[in-house]
């Protein structure tokens, strides 16, 4: 048992109870069964003895030659059998390995060599705030999978979140990069939730996607008494007016949430040629902006109702736009936040710019 201790929303203390050496724990044929039966398997050794049974050892090591087995490892527990996706955090890859050092330098060496001491079918490091690093092979370059930062954030049960999550990818058919992808972005919204102080015991946590992030966001700029400012549009081919917009639109308060047009809107709005670039891809550039805070896609031709789920203090449009002529504006005074246009710089346009490439390609 972990009872742990806050202050302010701050943890300060843990204290553990029922953590004597444990006796040899029973290995029954219900539990081998279950190994053998399962679609996937997480190991979340607390080094209470189990993995070191060698009938569940066995069992272990053949269902990971068909089914995704992810080992998350301790450091008074067994050492991982073959075939396996192990993930240590930074602190535990160095007490497993020797290796000193800190980041990314470090967290590739010590994955080098557990890939060698244990043969694993791959070494995920998790880093905290800067992502988890990946390592199918010594060959080539590891994968750094990052997402956003959650400042002072309960981090208990992360790693246990982030081995679910990656287990639970793998298990979908995802490949390892992008499982790991997932797998932090699912974390961070974890923690961004308020981690295991807000979980309950019926309650699964939702594998959040962009829109969940976002709007973990809006809550935790609002419960701060801060102003949460929103803009829209497609942002397809992001060019410097883009740019100018957003960065003048994040100055306006301590959130900037981007509401974009879905591929399907964008095809009613704009033509079937676009957008150019798909959904995803446009949510990525975005959420790589320092500026920009959280997307929210939508499908309808207006964001008004996307509006409606965000509630924004301020509500920033580029342009020449006016009350008259911007549906949003009287949605906003519903609950007292105000529309504002923000400077237009002109001769940057996506159809001027994708004209252009189209004439030199």
């Amino acid at each position: 048992m972990k009872t742990r201790l806050r202050s302010r929303e701050q943890p300060i203390a843990r204290i553990d109870e029922g953590s004597a050496a444990p006796e040899d724990p029973e290995v029954t044929d219900a539990m081998l069964a279950a190994i053998a039966e399962a679609d996937l398997v997480v190991v979340a050794d607390y080094g209470r003895r189990l993995t070191e049974q060698p009938a569940i050892r066995a069992a272990l090591e053949a269902a990971a030659g068909r089914v995704p087995v992810v080992w998350d490892p301790h450091p008074r527990g067994a050492v991982p059998v073959p075939g396996v996706v192990v993930t240590p955090n930074l602190g535990e890859a160095r007490g497993f390995t020797g290796v000193e050092g800190g980041g990314v330098p470090f967290a590739d060496e010590a994955a080098l060599r557990l890939l060698v001491d244990w043969r694993p079918a791959a070494v995920v490091v998790t880093m905290g705030a800067h992502g988890a690093l990946l390592r199918t092979s010594a060959d080539g370059l590891p994968l750094v999978a990052s997402g956003p930062v959650v400042k002072d954030a309960d981090v208990n049960g992360a790693g246990d979140r982030f081995a679910s999550a990656l287990a639970g990818s793998l298990g979908s058919g995802r490949l390892p990069s992008d499982a790991v992808q997932d797998a932090v972005l699912v974390t961070a919204g974890f923690l961004a939730d308020g981690g295991v102080a807000v979980l309950e015991a019926t309650a699964p946590v939702p594998m959040p996607g962009a829109d969940h992030e976002a709007l973990a966001v809006v809550e935790r700029v609002r419960a701060a008494g801060g102003t949460v400012v929103a803009t829209g549009g497609v942002f397809d081919l992001i060019h410097a007016g883009h740019a100018r917009t957003l960065s003048a639109a994040r100055a306006l308060g301590d959130c900037l949430i981007v509401l974009l047009n879905s591929d399907e809107s964008v095809k009613r709005l704009k033509g079937p040629e676009r957008p150019i670039m798909t959904a995803a891809d446009r949510v990525d550039l975005l959420e790589a902006l320092e500026v920009v805070d959280g997307v929210i896609v939508f499908g309808e031709d207006t964001p008004v109702e996307a509006i409606k789920r965000v509630r924004p203090d301020i509500w920033v449009k580029g342009g020449d736009y006016n009350a008259a002529t911007l549906p949003e504006a009287a949605v906003i005074r519903e609950w007292g936040g105000r529309a504002v246009t923000v400077p237009f710089f002109p001769g940057r346009s996506t159809t001027r710019l994708a004209a252009a490439i189209q004439r030199v390609s």
